[in-house]
């Protein structure tokens, strides 16, 4: 293959050159495009055939099914890796030593303390406020209690800024879920690991002791990892073009909190548990609703079933559905609205409509499930998405501000109306 692409243009070529990454992927270098050819540019509306940038961090390759952090399997992740190990090999490259691995878990707990005024500002919400607007808002508001930007060509300055906000980030969480449910606000257990003790903060109550549930624990664990990054999906372009601009770390990832939220992204998990929702309400049938889903002239839209990326089966839908069914034995629940999700499943996975289409139930089908199970509210869904979500976006910022890439700034094509004369307010 030529190492070139030509471009031709009324009668002129122009030739770009073509970038090759480690798992060859090929892209065409058009950085030069407009200055080349005097004006002229691409359109790629939501940029779906557009590499933004160079990143070592995430593989995925939605045809083949393939997830990889750093270059480990997503699976072996999954079933050998602590979260914090994760967020650390996401962040700065490779997987800890045992020594970097206590450090780190030491300064995250050093830093797991939010300022009392935070607690004033999360008091000022009425219950009714979305978890989502919620976790943006105090993500946000950080930046007041940490005034100084962070130095990016300190390493010092750039690893304590990252330690503070995965030490403060599942205190806030959790705080945004206890306050809509009218509980006290407090901390965790620094002897606990970090997973375990974001859950102890949400779940605690105040008149019982906390016992741990090690099956509720590693499924949480794994649905953190399985959310950890992937790749230039929205939120993380969010992250990384507010970052451009050379705003914080707090403000970056507040703009991806807020990207998360739309419900064709983040909010996917709980548009899940809506449709269930629904369908119990109508009566629990899911064959019938799985002939909606075959109607093109039904608007009913299946949610949790296929993915924008994976063209097969969602490789960390394979993970979560086997933990998906320890928790749900383990806990016992008998749940309605659980017994239609297995249903909906069981007809995808043996209907030919659905598997000829490799309309398979995605990641955010069976963390919906999962977290239902484990008591999490619906409208927390997409907030524990950015807990999971969150030492991904760290690393993509980390990456783009070290790498010096330059702010963000995409062109447009212009169809409006064409130079016209003012008239005054008499005359129109």
């Amino acid at each position: 293959m030529s190492d070139k692409a030509t471009i031709k243009i009324d009668g002129k070529e122009f030739e770009f050159p073509l970038i090759t990454g480690t798992e060859n992927e090929t892209a065409i270098d058009i950085k030069d495009l407009r200055a080349a050819t005097g004006g002229i540019v691409t359109i790629d509306p939501g940029y779906k055939n557009t590499g933004s940038c160079e990143s070592a961090i995430t593989f995925l390759d939605g045809e083949k099914g393939i997830l990889r952090y750093r270059g480990y399997s997503i699976e072996e992740l999954a079933e050998k890796a602590d979260f914090l190990e994760v967020a650390y090999l996401l962040i700065f490259g490779e997987l800890p030593t045992s020594e970097q691995l206590g450090k780190f878990k030491e300064d995250i707990c050093e830093q797991s303390v939010v300022d009392e005024d935070v607690r004033k500002i999360v008091d000022s919400f009425p219950k009714s406020a979305h978890p989502m607007g919620v976790i943006s808002s105090l993500t946000s508001a950080l930046t007041a209690f940490n005034p100084s930007s962070v130095n990016v060509n300190s390493e010092e300055d750039m690893y304590k800024a990252i330690v503070k906000i995965l030490g403060k980030f599942p205190v806030l969480v959790a705080w945004t879920m206890r306050k809509k449910q009218g509980l006290p606000l407090d901390y965790g257990d620094c002897s606990l690991g970090y997973v375990e003790n974001t859950y102890k903060m949400m779940f605690k109550q105040p008149n019982k002791d906390y016992v741990t549930n090690q099956v509720v624990v590693d499924a949480l664990n794994k649905l953190l990892i399985l959310h950890a990054d992937h790749e230039q999906n929205c939120s993380t372009s969010t992250v990384r073009i507010v970052g451009s601009s050379h705003a914080g770390l707090f403000a970056s990832l507040s703009a991806g909190i807020s990207a998360l939220w739309g419900p064709l992204h983040g909010g996917a998990n709980q548009a899940v548990l809506e449709m269930l929702e629904a369908i119990k309400e109508d009566g629990g049938d899911t064959k019938k609703y799985m002939a909606k889903a075959k109607d093109k002239n039904d608007p009913f839209r299946l949610m949790g079933f296929g993915h924008r990326v994976y063209k097969n089966f969602d490789p960390r839908a394979k993970i979560i559905k086997v933990a998906a069914d320890e928790v749900l034995n383990d806990l016992g629940i008998d749940d309605p609205i659980l017994d239609i999700a297995k249903g909906l499943e069981h007809e995808a996975l043996n209907d030919p409509y659905f598997v000829e289409r490799k309309l398979y139930p995605n990641v955010d089908f069976y963390s919906g499930i999962i977290y239902r199970a484990m008591g999490i509210p619906v409208e927390m869904f997409t907030v524990m998405f950015a807990l999971g979500r969150l030492p991904g976006w760290i690393a993509q910022w980390r990456e783009m501000r070290l790498g010096k890439e330059p702010i963000g700034r995409p062109r447009q094509i212009y169809t409006g109306e064409n130079l016209r004369s003012f008239t005054t307010i008499d005359k129109r």
